[in-house]
């Protein structure tokens, strides 16, 4: 078991660190204040520098290595900022894979090479006013109508809605109940009937564009079809790269905190000398960076572990395990990294005080810290729990 990344992984990580840094600060800072989404010119240079298709396939334009170099370059970019990760984070763990894995070739060849290029951008739209955690609990439904279905219902939630061309839409293909009736089709925004609510203001996310989606009639292609009704378990075993990619996020956030705060209680002098000095200062720094390893070898034992999964994407156990630790971790190593900087810390200048608002984020978003342990222990114990009884 070698922990040690190879030569090819570095020379990645370090295009990507380097892009990052000398590219991407002072425009996440004017997201952040002016909370827009990263504008396509910088999303197409992204693709010119292969950080959209770092996983996906050649044969689409991708540059077809494996999961955790995506989680790498991921990792980078949210050291940046959640938001200038975003297009990232949706080509490499999000909706691409699920068309990836399950669309048609006609579907792959149409889409993805945009994706990979820069040229289009797909969100998920899974959430609905009454279907949150309980997903299979849809009310969006598509009925066939010759060649299109025809989709009518409402989705909130969705991140990237109206900055994405195309949205990966759950909906009931079928009258069948539960889990049985539900599929997916890809939606462009561009087609008749979709509609956009009001852009959310969050406590976070800032520059993660975030609106209620509407479909009214939308005539869909039959080719748009992603997964047919009945589906459902097909739909969430792809998940497990997106709950690792979640987990990126919070780790980007952690690992940016713990580098500021390093940095600055090695400048910062309190009584004649760098507070680096105190001790109470360097055990906080030392339990941070035992909760950042710590959920950086969570991510990567799940990424390279899927190798050796049938799905040839992470597990239930070992991404929930990844994604929950993550979640809850850069909720204290950011609060941590706020304390030690002080009065800089709660400053919105410095960036930190934004680090901890976008942390709660994650824990939230692809299912909850809870929904994740009750996973895991699904997991431990080899049995479903049926939540509804």
């Amino acid at each position: 078991m070698d922990f040690r990344l190879t030569e090819q992984q570095r020379e990645l990580q370090d295009a990507a660190r380097v892009f990052a840094r000398k590219e991407l600060p002072d425009l996440a800072r004017e997201m952040e204040e002016k909370d827009f989404s990263v504008p396509a010119e910088m999303v197409r240079r992204y693709g010119e520098m292969g950080f959209l298709g770092v996983n996906l396939p050649e044969q689409y334009g991708g540059l077809g290595l494996g999961h955790l170099e995506a989680l790498l370059v991921l990792e980078q970019f949210a050291m940046i900022s959640n938001a200038v990760a975003f297009p990232v984070f949706e080509a490499l763990v999000g909706p691409v894979r699920t068309i990836e894995r399950f669309g048609s070739e006609e579907l792959k060849t149409r889409i993805i090479p945009e994706v990979v290029s820069g040229e289009a951008t797909v969100a998920v739209s899974m959430s609905e006013p009454d279907a949150g955690t309980a997903l299979t609990d849809l009310a969006t439904r598509a009925r066939a109508d010759g060649d299109h279905f025809v989709l009518h219902g409402s989705k909130r939630w969705t991140s990237g809605a109206g900055h994405a061309r195309y949205y990966v839409v759950y909906c009931r293909l079928s009258d069948a109940p539960g889990a049985k009736g539900v599929g997916a089709l890809l939606v462009d925004k561009k087609m008749p009937g979709v509609g956009f609510g009001k852009r959310e203001q969050l406590m976070g996310f800032r520059g993660i564009e975030t609106r209620d989606i509407t479909f009214e009639g939308v005539r869909v292609p039959n080719n748009n079809l992603i997964v047919g009704a009945g589906g459902f378990g097909r739909l969430m075993s792809a998940f497990g790269l997106e709950r690792c990619g979640n987990a990126t996020q919070s780790l980007g956030l952690a690992a940016g905190a713990l580098e500021q705060a390093t940095a600055y209680v090695q400048e910062r002098t309190a009584f004649g000398k760098p507070i680096v000095d105190f001790q109470a200062v360097q055990l906080r720094l030392a339990d941070m960076a035992m909760r950042v390893e710590a959920a950086r070898l969570l991510i990567y034992r799940a990424a390279v572990n899927a190798a050796h999964e049938e799905s040839g994407l992470p597990g239930v156990y070992e991404s929930s395990i990844a994604k929950c630790f993550a979640n809850e971790i850069v909720r204290s190593v950011t609060a941590d990294g706020m304390q030690v900087m002080g009065g800089y810390g709660y400053h919105k200048e410095y960036g930190m005080e934004q680090r901890v608002r976008d942390g709660f984020a994650w824990g939230i978003a692809g299912g909850t810290t809870d929904v994740q342990k009750t996973n895991i222990a699904a997991a431990m114990v080899g049995r479903r729990f049926d939540q509804r009884r």
